[in-house]
């Protein structure tokens, strides 16, 4: 199996984008990183060797950082 890949979208405290943007940008399995216009503020693209790991990155790592206030999260299925 290839690699396991989910797209993040991502609601930051007001302001925030930026340092947020470049914390994901610090963390290896986020490939991508998009500001946007909408409802959300960004999209993360992440990769992992496997579901587990996607899972872990995400909830540990994405959700945690400082000033993400929510995600949604949508696996690619293959």
């Amino acid at each position: 199996m290839g690699l396991r890949k989910a797209f993040v979208l991502i609601n930051t405290e007001m302001g925030a984008e930026h340092e947020v943007a470049e914390a994901l940008r610090r963390i290896p399995q986020v490939k991508e990183v998009y500001g946007l216009y909408g409802v959300y503020d960004m999209i993360a693209k992440v990769e992992a060797e496997t579901m587990d790991e996607l899972k872990e990155i995400i909830g540990m790592k994405i959700r945690k950082l400082r000033n993400v206030r929510s995600t949604l999260t949508m696996i690619v299925i293959e």
